[in-house]
């Protein structure tokens, strides 16, 4: 005999229009009736006084209310009961009598009184996952519940409307379970899916009657431009997470860090296509003839590129090229290099203190440099973030002085932003080349000038204290 108790059977309820009891005034009731009222039931309250939302809801006819101490004959009619008073004595009470009565009752955070479990939920409009520890362990329940919502997005609401509403048009085109079954595999494993998570509601319809009707497009694969931010893997959206759990190929940049690739799929292929100055590595254009082949080939691609990539992440370009061949493809945004730095070093970039402004700038090359509006860089309260700039501090700092820039004004390069090596140098424009190469500072990293730049000394919270050049060697300075 198993030392394990019998497990819960599980069922799903109808109760649009059931009278269901709910004994109890307080916030717990208060949760209790709005599920409940979600569901349709026609919920009937008893309590001697009620919360104020239960009251507002009282008002508006929203719920019944008996008002007083529990007594059997409120179950008169009830299909359903949920003891959630403070009270152990008044909840058994609750509990007895719908047992005499043959009613259903749960007593909130009471395992074993309760005679039925509300389990943790996931909720895609209609399809609904139910999570039970059987009452044991509700905080496992929680926690297998939080995982689920990161792999269940809201096309599967959608999905499960659409099939929903038309039941009796897929049994009618495949009658024998069989056959319905190998019909709703090609349906999911379809355009389906992707067409509803972009929202294109009137292409799945199409899609739909053409695999109804057995027209089958030819197999064709996605693309998804997916922003893996500054390299935490804690900073990557839940749908860049979900397509990298999906990808059949990931194509990423050098700066995209090795945490966020060991979320992927463990038996996705991973091609790097990052570049170094000099190197020879791939080409953009390279990038763009490979994303189009994968994809013409029937693969789901993930191009994964650090930051966000429409900010100097040429994700724009990727996507004309993609748009040009009639490839399936999405933007998945990610966490730019300024914003996930900047907060990293506790600089907030718009303080309204010093800044009216933000202006983000790549000083990747002498072109680039030569190419920028230094005379509106250099305008007052405002801040600058500057990416792959380490190479070109010095040509920075010397046309910001020129234009006009205070010497004085506040810099901070942040180096590895968000990871654990992150490091802060902070100081003045007078300094800014000397100090970065007094304190070896190597991409990647991000250059911050402005008066918010100060903030990093005082403001500072993640990894060690910002560098300064009290910390640099004097001689380097002096030699600079």
């Amino acid at each position: 005999m198993s030392p394990h108790p019998p497990a819960l059977f599980p069922l799903f309820a109808d109760l649009r229009g059931r009278r269901v009891l709910v004994v109890g005034g307080g916030a717990v009731a208060r949760r209790k009736a709005e599920a409940l009222l979600q569901a349709g039931a026609r919920v009937l309250v008893g309590a001697p006084v009620l919360e104020p939302q239960l009251a507002q809801w009282l008002a508006a006819a929203r719920i019944e209310h008996l008002a007083g101490t529990f007594a059997p004959e409120w179950l008169d009619a009830a299909w359903l009961v949920i003891a959630a008073t403070d009270d152990v004595a008044t909840n058994r009470a609750v509990v007895e009598a719908a047992d005499a009565r043959r009613i259903f009752a749960n007593a909130v955070d009471d395992a074993g009184l309760s005679r039925f479990h509300v389990p943790a939920r996931v909720e895609r409009g209609p399809l609904q996952i139910a999570i039970s520890s059987g009452g044991g362990a509700p905080m496992l329940a929680r926690l297998v519940r939080e995982r689920l919502e990161l792999q269940f997005d809201e096309s599967f609401g959608a999905l499960a409307d659409l099939l929903a509403r038309n039941r009796q048009r897929i049994r009618a085109r495949w009658p024998g379970l069989d056959a319905r079954r190998r019909g709703f595999a090609g349906l999911l494993s379809g355009p389906l899916q992707g067409l509803l998570r972009k929202r294109q509601h009137l292409a799945a319809e199409r899609a739909f009657d053409d695999a109804l009707r057995g027209n089958d497009p030819p197999a064709r694969g996605s693309v998804a431009l997916v922003g893996a931010g500054p390299g935490d893997p804690g900073l990557l959206t839940l749908r860049a997470l979900r397509l990298l759990n999906e990808a059949d190929v990931i194509l990423h940049d050098r700066l995209v860090s090795d945490e966020v690739l060991q979320l992927a799929r463990r038996d996705a292929e991973r091609i790097s296509v990052g570049k170094h100055a000099g190197d020879g590595g791939h080409s953009q254009a390279q990038i763009n003839a490979l994303l189009v082949a994968l994809a013409a080939a029937g693969k789901r691609v993930v191009r994964l590129k650090g930051g966000d990539p429409f900010v100097f992440g040429r994700g724009g370009e990727e996507l004309q090229a993609l748009r040009a061949h009639a490839i399936d493809c999405e933007v998945v945004p990610g966490i730019t290099a300024a914003l996930a730095c900047a907060a990293h070093a506790g600089i907030p970039l718009t303080h309204r203190d010093h800044a009216q402004a933000l202006q983000l700038v790549t000083a990747h090359g002498r072109d680039d440099i030569d190419a920028l509006d230094w005379s509106a860089l250099a305008r007052p309260r405002q801040t600058l973030a500057f990416y792959m700039g380490v190479a070109a501090l010095d040509q920075v700092q010397a046309q910001l002085l020129a234009h006009g820039m205070p010497a004085t004004t506040p810099f901070a390069i942040v180096e590895n932003g968000s990871r654990a090596a992150q490091r802060v140098v902070a100081g003045a424009l007078a300094d800014l080349p000397a100090l970065a190469r007094a304190h070896a500072v190597r991409a990647p990293a991000l250059l911050i000038v402005g008066e918010v730049a100060a903030h990093a000394c005082s403001l500072h919270w993640f990894g060690r204290e910002p560098l300064t050049t009290a910390d640099a060697a004097s001689p380097l300075l002096a030699a600079a």
